[in-house]
């Protein structure tokens, strides 16, 4: 039987220490999820978190909260690796890891108890699978992806190929959902509402709130895709995910809502809660979290 994590019900207060002992010592993105033996239409809970900078990590208590959170499937995004630069022991466990070429940025891994059916990298793309953006694991019910959406950067100095990879990245989910569901989760790197950030107006021409980004994440949703939160909670405000180390953002909590579960739309019944943990202290980023039935 596999081991059901429910976060935050379930998590004791030794294990919240130790969670802000490790933001605290750098992990900033790290991701985890829990699904029970069982087909995703009898009981399925996935939770997610997000960090950075796994290498630091690792020496400061990483394995430990690995192995006491005891999740069945857990993802990291942004791990900043190359092949061979980490070796982690982690029993039980299946490693799947996609790296960016350039040293030092963006990857994405995926730790898991259950050994998938199939495991694929990036999108397929040569212009898009240079940076280890994308894991692919396919389970008998659906398809689970973690994704590290490009930032657009400085400048917008990189939005025109922010928007070949939206484009490039919806058709590729539209081509998985001709045979499961789809659940996507990660930084998505778009706050896509004025609700969704602190300070619209001053941010209209940033990265991450352009027009241009904010349309196509409107256009992901209108093809048959579910933000999660705002279905639960299409009104909450002040509600965010990630907060700039500057300025003091997170003492007056100046976020954005930038970290998503996006869902299939034939996965609405299934769908009981999604939440935003803003109470978990630490990172830039905060834990977001789904739970199906």
């Amino acid at each position: 039987m596999f081991k059901k994590l429910n976060w935050p019900k379930a998590l004791n207060y030794k294990l919240l220490r130790n969670l802000v002992k490790l933001l605290n010592s750098n992990l900033t993105k790290h991701l985890s999820f829990n699904f029970n033996e069982e087909s995703l239409e009898e009981k399925n809970e996935i939770n997610i978190m997000e960090c950075n900078g796994i290498r630091a990590c690792v020496q400061k208590g990483f394995v430990d909260f690995f192995n006491e959170v005891d999740a069945d499937i857990f993802c990291i995004q942004e791990s900043k690796l190359q092949e061979g630069q980490i070796n982690l022991e982690l029993e039980g466990y299946h490693q799947y890891w996609n790296y960016a070429e350039k040293k030092g940025y963006s990857g994405t891994a995926i730790f898991t108890k259950k050994e998938p059916l199939s495991v694929r990298y990036g999108l397929g793309i040569e212009e898009h699978d240079k940076e280890g953006r994308v894991i692919t694991l396919e389970f008998e019910d659906f398809f689970m992806i973690t994704v590290y959406t490009p930032n657009s950067q400085n400048e917008l100095a990189r939005l025109d190929y922010r928007m070949k990879w939206e484009d490039d990245f919806k058709c590729y989910l539209k081509a998985l959902e001709e045979s499961k569901p789809v659940i996507v989760c990660g930084d998505l790197n778009v706050a896509h509402k004025e609700i969704d950030l602190k300070n619209p107006k001053t941010n209209r021409k940033n990265a991450g709130f352009t027009d241009e980004e904010r349309e196509k994440f409107t256009a992901l949703l209108e093809d048959g895709f579910i933000d999660t939160f705002r279905y639960f909670y299409p009104d909450l405000k002040d509600i965010y995910s990630w907060w700039s180390y500057r300025f003091n953002a997170r003492k007056n909590n100046a976020g954005w809502r930038i970290d998503y579960f996006i869902v299939s739309e034939n996965l609405k019944d299934r769908l009981e809660d999604a939440k935003i943990h803003t109470e978990i202290l630490g990172s830039d980023h905060c834990p977001v979290e789904l739970i199906l039935k």
